[in-house]
């Protein structure tokens, strides 16, 4: 069993919340506070319980060195915007100087860390690393779904040290949201997948292919299924290692009855940057082009598919969606999602900044902070961050 915030007693004391603030930064200021305001209720309930609040998170890969350009001082300045109260930074995540910080908190005031990760120990996992973190608390509270599928201090080791832990609002939504998709689902149950690579998402893909009825796959993941029946893919992105998983997916699906649907037409174009593009059937891909995006085609027959859903899990952009003319497959195809009658989760990563450049955030039914987690946990994989605070 996990325990929600609201159901610990915290009022008055020290709560470390584990947040996930790991959100894009450009010449010192937050670009996207999406990761920020999802983390507003649970931060708001530990402030109105009149509780010194302590917020630890990471930012970017700084590889257990102080590096500037990955401290949360620019997502401390956001936050207090948020908030519209004054935010205590400290200096660094552990030692006298962060007690003191602590120690100094008025109840109702908050302290943001810095940046865990400018401590090799943190990824370790290190327990002496944990019990410092730990020594900073009364309660511990993660709210960090995106990082919970890493077993690190501050996710997994911290817990072993305090007596009072469970999850944020956030964590509670995540793993209730994406938990519909395990258990019994309306009908028909679709899965639309995109992004790179298959090598990435073997596991969610055997996984998935069990539980859904339908499938769709884009982006630069289908182009592998493509060349596995034999066809030519061009200068497109590919992994013919990976050719033998597709067909082994795609004899699977026929196996259990799943309709198993890949992009009948594509955009082609010489590279990335080239907008003279042309739309070819799958069959007469040009040995100089690359596939950019699916065509209009495939979409019409994935939005068929999409609109007669009861349950839409959607992980991965059908083309190249940062670059113009080549955003055009993934934007319609989440507007179809967004239309749909269906219970929808988006899969975090791409698929999220898809949904925010098509202007569709609150059209889902749930948009996942995580990526990589919310794909392992559809593994069916126990996550060490949400392991960690059962009792």
């Amino acid at each position: 069993m996990i325990k929600c915030i609201d159901e610990l007693d915290i009022e008055s004391k020290r709560v470390f919340i584990r947040v996930d603030f790991n959100v894009p930064i450009e010449n010192g200021k937050v670009v996207d506070n999406t990761r920020i305001r999802e983390a507003l209720p649970t931060i708001r309930y530990a402030i109105k319980s009149k509780c010194r609040v302590i917020l630890a998170s990471h930012l970017g890969r700084p590889k257990g060195e102080v590096q500037k350009k990955y401290s949360l001082e620019p997502v401390g300045l956001e936050l207090a915007k948020l908030l519209n109260t004054d935010i205590v930074m400290a200096e660094d995540c552990v030692g006298d100087g962060v007690k003191k910080v602590v120690s100094d908190l008025y109840s109702g005031r908050v302290a943001l860390l810095e940046n865990l990760r400018f401590h090799p120990e943190e990824e370790k996992n290190d327990p002496k690393f944990a019990q410092k973190l730990a020594s900073l608390c009364d309660v511990y509270i993660n709210d960090a779904f995106g990082t919970a599928h890493r077993a690190h201090a501050s996710t997994h080791g911290i817990t072993k040290f305090v007596q009072i832990k469970g999850a944020g609002f956030l964590m509670k939504k995540e793993i209730d949201s994406l938990g519909k998709l395990l258990g019994e689902t309306k009908k028909p149950f679709i899965a639309v997948l995109g992004g790179a690579k298959i090598s990435d998402k073997v596991a969610v893909l055997e996984n998935i292919l069990k539980k859904v009825d339908v499938m769709l796959v884009g982006g630069a993941m289908a182009n592998t299924f493509i060349a596995s029946r034999g066809m030519k893919v061009g200068k497109s992105l590919n992994e013919p290692q990976s050719e033998p998983i597709a067909r082994s997916l795609m004899e699977e699906a026929v196996r259990i009855g799943v309709k198993l649907l890949m992009p009948v037409d594509v955009v082609v174009a010489s590279s990335p940057d080239d907008t003279n593009f042309e739309v070819v059937s799958v069959e007469k891909i040009p040995e100089e082009k690359m596939v950019l995006d699916i065509g209009p085609k495939s979409l019409e027959i994935f939005s068929k598919e999409i609109k007669d859903a009861g349950t839409i899990f959607w992980n991965g952009p059908m083309g190249l969606f940062e670059k113009p003319p080549y955003d055009k497959g993934t934007i319609e195809v989440a507007k179809a999602i967004a239309g749909s009658l269906a219970y929808s989760v988006v899969g975090g990563g791409d698929s999220v900044s898809a949904v925010s450049k098509a202007g569709l955030k609150g059209k889902f039914g749930h948009v996942s902070t995580g990526g990589g987690a919310s794909l392992e946990f559809l593994e069916g994989k126990k996550l060490p961050g949400i392991e960690a605070l059962e009792i």
